[in-house]
């Protein structure tokens, strides 16, 4: 495994071997995650028409505010809302590359979800994500548990989401001998 947030002078090479320094993009770790630092996600993601119909129908979900643009102009809001469960999705998704990808072993729940305002077609998605609280799990050794208050904002700064997300996260140190088991067994390759 290599270390995303590591820097080496030089070639870029191992020294002395020759061989190119492969960085992989990961998340942070139990242990370098900080409680009360906002961690902002870039770059924001502008939602479309196309992004709302295709969630919408690829989930099964007939509401009109989502689907029909007539029917849609009548209501309180004058036109279609982005599907609130595509908003959801992409604030957390958003917080992905920077937190967790390859340094989650599961996510344990969403609480107090809620849309204080509607994202629009056209609107920018920015999130940032606060963690709350962290703690050595009692009963997998080597993996916390890590709770987080994710915020999604417009364009113009409005909240258009809140969620609280608890996660199952790696240690450094015991991710690192998990994978060398695994690959001692033949089960990875390194």
């Amino acid at each position: 495994m290599s270390d995303a947030h590591t820097t080496s002078s030089g070639t870029g090479a191992h020294p002395g071997t020759g061989t190119p320094r492969v960085i992989e993009q990961r998340g942070l770790y139990f242990d370098e995650l900080q409680e009360g630092v906002v961690y902002a996600h870039r770059p924001g993601r502008t939602v479309t028409e196309t992004d709302n119909v295709l969630f919408t129908t690829m989930t099964m979900n007939t509401q009109a505010l989502h689907l029909d643009a007539a029917w849609s102009a009548g209501q309180p809001f004058g036109q279609r809302l982005m599907n609130s469960m595509f908003t959801l999705a992409t604030v957390v998704g958003q917080s992905v590359p920077q937190l967790t990808q390859g340094t989650i072993i599961a996510q344990l729940g969403l609480t107090d979800v809620s849309f204080p305002r509607p994202l629009y077609h056209g609107d920018t998605l920015y999130t940032e994500t606060v963690v709350t609280g962290k703690r050595m799990s009692a009963s997998r050794p080597g993996q916390g548990i890590v709770t987080m208050q994710h915020t999604g904002r417009n364009q113009r700064g409005e909240v258009v989401a809140l969620a609280a997300r608890s996660c199952l996260m790696w240690t450094r140190e015991a991710h690192a001998a998990a994978e060398l088991e695994a690959a001692q067994k033949g089960t990875i390759e390194t």
